[in-house]
C-alpha cells in the first residue's frame, strides 16, 4: 500500500478513538525483544565476547523519521556489556548499522478512558532492512597485538568496501581523534535528508559527523569539526584517554545527539558532556552548514541531568534536547531525570575558541516534557523506565477524536541486553501526542518516503 494510502487509513481509523487532550500525552508504546536478530545474516557469527554479531539491540541510541510510517533506528558500537577484555573496554568487532522499521499505529480495542494506564493506541514495530556502514576508501584498523586480540579489520571487507567497527583500538595513534580514516565508530544519532536518499550520523569516538548513502550505507562525506573537540592522545581504554588529555571530548561522551533543520540545510550536534577544558556543567552544541561545512558552537547549561542524549529540530532555530541521568531499568536503579528542554539558538553567542566556564553564554531553555512524570502518571514505575532514554523523533500526525495531533517518538538504548537482573529489558518505543499550542512554532521536516525501500531488496552490500 502506498504511503499516502497508509496515512489516510491511519487518520480515518484513529478518528473513532475519543481522548481528552490536556497538553503532551502518552498515547502508545511498543516493544521489541532483546533476543531477536537483525536482517544482516552475514554478520551472524559470534563476536569476541560470544554475542551474535547480528543481535538486534540498542535501537534507541539514534532514532529518525523517514516519511510515512518509516523510521530508522541506530544502535551504537555494539554489545560491549559482556566483560571479556578490559584492554579494549570490552568493545567488539560489531559492524555499525542502522535498522529500517515500519512503526504502525492502530486503535487499542481494550482502551479504557477511565483508566490512567490505558493507552488509546497500539504501536507495532516491523523490521524491514538492516544497512551496514562502510567507507569506499581504506580505514585504519588496530592490529590487536597490544590488546591480546586479532586484527580489528572486519572479515567482510573487500577492495571497494571497508566496514566501520565498534572496537575501540581501530584508530591511528599519531593523529587527532577526529581523523576520518579511523575505523572505530560509535554512532549515537541519525537524521534523514529531506530527499530521503542520505542519512547523517554522529559519532562519539571522534567526535565525527558523517553523511552516508542511505541505500548502500557507504560514507559520502565527513564534516570537519573544530579541533578543540578532539583529543590528541587516543587510547582503546576510555579512562586512559580521560587522564591523558586536557582538551577535547570526554571518552564515550562525544557527539551524542544530532538534529537536522526542517529546511534540510543545517545539522546541529550535541556533545553528551562538557569538554575536558569546560566547566560548570556546560556542554557544546555545534551547528554545521551542510552546503559549506561551516561550523558554529553554542553553550547549553545542564539543569539536573548528567548529559544530553539527543537533539531534534522544532523549526530552523529551535530544538528539543533530551537531558537525562543514567538511572533506571538497565542500570538496576530508579529513573529520576529524563526531560526534554526547548532551546532557541537565534541570536546566541558563538563560543568557538572559548573555554572554561561558558555558562554566561548559555542559550535560553524551558522544560517541554518530564518523561518520568508522564510515564509514572500512566502507571509505569520508575524502576521500569529505561535508563538510556536516547532516541527522539517527530513522527506523522494522527487524528484522535477528530482532532489533529502531532506525534513525538522516543526510544531507548538497551545496551543489547535482553534482561537485567532477571527483568526483561526490551527495545522500547514511546509515542506522545501534542498540538500547536503545546509547541508553538513547530514545523515538521518534509522527509520524502522512498518506495524502493519497501520492495524487500537486500540493501546490505
Amino acid at each position: 500500500m502506498a504511503a499516502a494510502k497508509i496515512a489516510s487509513v491511519l487518520l480515518f481509523s484513529l478518528g473513532a478513538v475519543c481522548v481528552a487532550h490536556a497538553g503532551v500525552d502518552l498515547i502508545a508504546t511498543g516493544n521489541i525483544s532483546g533476543l531477536y536478530e537483525d536482517l544482516s545474516s552475514r554478520t551472524a557469527p559470534a563476536l569476541e565476547n560470544g554475542v551474535a554479531g547480528n543481535r538486534l539491540g540498542g535501537l534507541g541510541s539514534g532514532f529518525a523519521y523517514a516519511g510515512g510510517t518509516t523510521f530508522l533506528a541506530l544502535p551504537d558500537r555494539g554489545p560491549n556489556a559482556v566483560a571479556y577484555n578490559s584492554a579494549v573496554d570490552d568493545t567488539v568487532s560489531y559492524i555499525p548499522r542502522f535498522q529500517t522499521f515500519t512503526l504502525s499505529l492502530a486503535p487499542n480495542p481494550d482502551y479504557d478512558v477511565s483508566s490512567p494506564s490505558s493507552l488509546p493506541l497500539i504501536l507495532t514495530p516491523t523490521l524491514r532492512n538492516t544497512t551496514l556502514l562502510s567507507s569506499s576508501t581504506p580505514l585504519v584498523y588496530g592490529s590487536g597485538a597490544s590488546v591480546g586480540l586479532g586484527s580489528g579489520e572486519p572479515g567482510l571487507n573487500t577492495r571497494r568496501t571497508y566496514y566501520f567497527s565498534g572496537r575501540s583500538d581501530n584508530f591511528d595513534p599519531k593523529t587527532l581523534s577526529t581523523d576520518p580514516r579511523n575505523a572505530r565508530l560509535d554512532p549515537e544519532s541519525i537524521r534523514v535528508s529531506n530527499d530521503g536518499f542520505r542519512v547523517f550520523i554522529s559519532d562519539e569516538y571522534g567526535p565525527h559527523v558523517y553523511e552516508f548513502d542511505r541505500a548502500s550505507g557507504h560514507r559520502l562525506r565527513s564534516f570537519t569539526l573544530p579541533d578543540e573537540l578532539a583529543v590528541r592522545n587516543s587510547s582503546p581504554v576510555g579512562n586512559t584517554e580521560i587522564s591523558g588529555n586536557t582538551q577535547g571530548r570526554v571518552a564515550n561522551k562525544g557527539m551524542e545527539g544530532l538534529a537536522i533543520t526542517p529546511d534540510g540545510r543545517t545539522l546541529v550536534g550535541a556533545l553528551q558532556a562538557p569538554l575536558e577544558q569546560d566547566t560548570n556543567k556546560v556542554i557544546r552544541l555545534v551547528s554545521i552548514d551542510i552546503g559549506s561545512g561551516a561550523t558554529r558552537e553554542y553553550a547549553y547549561q545542564l539543569t539536573s541531568g548528567s548529559g544530553v542524549s539527543d537533539i531534534v529540530a522544532i523549526n530552523d532555530h529551535e530544538f528539543l534536547l533530551d537531558e537525562r541521568d543514567g538511572k533506571g531499568l538497565g542500570d538496576g536503579s530508579v529513573a529520576k531525570v529524563k526531560q526534554l528542554f526547548r532551546v532557541d539558538l537565534r541570536g546566541a553567542a558563538d563560543i568557538s575558541g572559548k573555554s572554561g566556564d561558558l555558562s554566561a553564554f548559555a542559550v535560553p531553555k524551558s522544560l517541554f516534557l518530564d518523561i518520568v512524570a508522564q510515564l509514572n502518571a500512566k502507571g509505569v514505575s520508575s524502576d521500569l523506565i529505561p535508563a538510556k532514554i536516547e532516541g527522539t523523533a517527530f513522527g506523522p500526525d494522527v487524528k484522535i477524536g477528530g482532532v489533529n495531533r502531532h506525534t513525538l517518538y522516543i526510544a531507548n538504548d538497551n545496551d543489547f541486553l535482553a534482561a537485567v537482573n532477571g527483568v526483561d529489558n526490551p527495545n522500547r518505543f514511546f509515542v506522545f501526542e501534542f498540538d500547536d499550542a503545546d509547541l508553538p512554532g513547530f514545523r515538521p521536516q518534509p522527509v520524502r518516503e522512498l518506495d524502493f525501500l519497501e520492495c524487500g531488496f537486500d540493501l546490505d552490500f
